[in-house]
Formats: C-alpha cells, sequence, structure tokens
C-alpha cells in the first residue's frame, strides 16, 4: 500500500515507518502538525502530537526525499474521554485536516503511518480521523514490550536523542543522550519508578538524526536548553534545535 507517514521527529514514527517498509508497504509522503512558529512556542499541552523539536522535521523529510505536508495545530484537547466524536476546535481536526491536504495531492494513499506505542488516547484518534477518510492505520509499535522495542531500535541503526526530560530521574544532562546510551538507565527508572522505558507516559521525547530509510543523516550544529521547571521532583527541560543541516551518510 501507499502510505503517509506521521512524523514527528521522534523515534517511534520513524521506526515505524522502517516496518511499514519491511512489511512491503511504501512511503510516498510525511506529515506533520506543529505550533505556529510566530507565537515562538516550542511545546504545546497536547495529548495527540510531539511538538517539541519540530523545527527538525524538515530535515527528516530531506533525509527521505519525501514530501512533507504541515499544518499548523489550532485546536486544543477539548474532549479528553477515550472515545472521540468530532467536536470543533479539537486538535484531531487539525489531524483530519493535514491529512486531507495529503490526500489532495496523494490521492492513491491507502493507509497512515503512526508510532503509537501505548497511548489509547492517541491511537482511538488517529483511527477515528483514518475510519472518516478510508484509510488503514498502520501502527507495527502498538502494544510492543517496551524494553525489548528500545534495544530493537537502537541495534537496528536508530540514531535518536533524547530532546525533552519530564519525570523523576531524568534532568537536562540527559539530554542529547542517545536511546542505546540511555537504555540501561531507563530500565533502571521503570523498575524504581514504573516509568515509561519508551517514554510514553511523557517521560521523555527524542529527535531522530538517522534510521534505515535515511538517504542521508542530520547532524545537529547548534541548540539551545530551555528550562521549564526544575522542580527536584520532576525537571521538565527540552533541546530547541537552533541550527541543523544534514549530510551524507
Amino acid at each position: 500500500m501507499k502510505v503517509v507517514a506521521l512524523v514527528s521527529g521522534g523515534k517511534d514514527s520513524c521506526y515505524n515507518m522502517v516496518k511499514c517498509v519491511e512489511a512491503g508497504h511504501e512511503i510516498v509522503a510525511l506529515a506533520n502538525a506543529h505550533p505556529e512558529p510566530a507565537n515562538g512556542q516550542d511545546e504545546l499541552d497536547s495529548y495527540l502530537f510531539q511538538t517539541v523539536g519540530y523545527d527538525g522535521v524538515p530535515y527528516i523529510a530531506e533525509c527521505m526525499d519525501l514530501p512533507l505536508y504541515r499544518r499548523v495545530i489550532r485546536g486544543r484537547p477539548i474532549l479528553q474521554t477515550m472515545e472521540y466524536h468530532v467536536v470543533t476546535d479539537d486538535e484531531t481536526e487539525d489531524l483530519f485536516e493535514l491529512m486531507q491536504d495529503v490526500l489532495a495531492y496523494h490521492p492513491d494513499v491507502e493507509a497512515v503511518s503512526v508510532g503509537a506505542i501505548f497511548s489509547n488516547y492517541q491511537g482511538k484518534r488517529v483511527q477515528h480521523v483514518c475510519d472518516r477518510l478510508n484509510l488503514k492505520m498502520l501502527a507495527y509499535l502498538w502494544e510492543r514490550d517496551q524494553k525489548v522495542l528500545l534495544k530493537e531500535m537502537a541495534d537496528n541503526g536508530m540514531e535518536c536523542i533524547l530532546i525533552k526530560v519530564a519525570c523523576m530521574g531524568l534532568n537536562s544532562s540527559h539530554l542529547k543522550q542517545t536511546i542505546r546510551d540511555m537504555h540501561p538507565y531507563l530500565c533502571q527508572l521503570n523498575e524504581k519508578y514504573e516509568a515509561h522505558i519508551c517514554g510514553e507516559g511523557g517521560e521523555y521525547e527524542t529527535f531522530t538524526l538517522d534510521c534505515p530509510l535515511f538517504k542521508r543523516r542530520i547532524v545537529i550544529d547548534t541548540s539551545e536548553t530551555i528550562v521549564h521547571s526544575d522542580d527536584d521532583y520532576s525537571p521538565v527541560s527540552y533541546l530547541r534545535l537552533t541550527g541543523l543541516h544534514t549530510e551524507p551518510k
């Protein structure tokens, strides 16, 4: 099937693309919902989208040599129940409109790649949008064992770094660390605090610098650490990617 991939820049959306290709599907376009740049916000209070690191998403499209379709997130998580129905100004409608934009240029697209692992909120909303547009949802990471999955990603050529931390045991010193290096420590946090090893509880976010599908790799030239909350219990900080380029692999 021809597939449009929802990409945030994170490990999950990129690795699900790898699994789609392994299953015989063809990625023909990428789609991304992001904050309004004029507002100067990197991170929104979204339950559906990863927004931190959104400035780097065009470089992923460059590395894959694929068209990228983007839409500014206007809505909010208004309906927060597990089941979803159409609600004006809900963030889910931004996803619906983004998929409509893609289909206008790629009417032969049959499926959507989504890197959902554990979030029923995310999974049900993407499925709702797919049903409305007669598309299939491809979520090959869904309910995988997170300890096994994160190691599999690292072992299979995924070079992903932490760009946001937001849980006990993680702080700004862990930003830019790779998932390969962090895997043992994330397993320890799971044992101590029941933290999700793949960050499915919002413990951390990632950005992908290289993956098996990339024809080029991403290099961070400059970045800025933003401390959102400096409390001892659960400090929150993230990287603002201020300068990137791609180079041959």
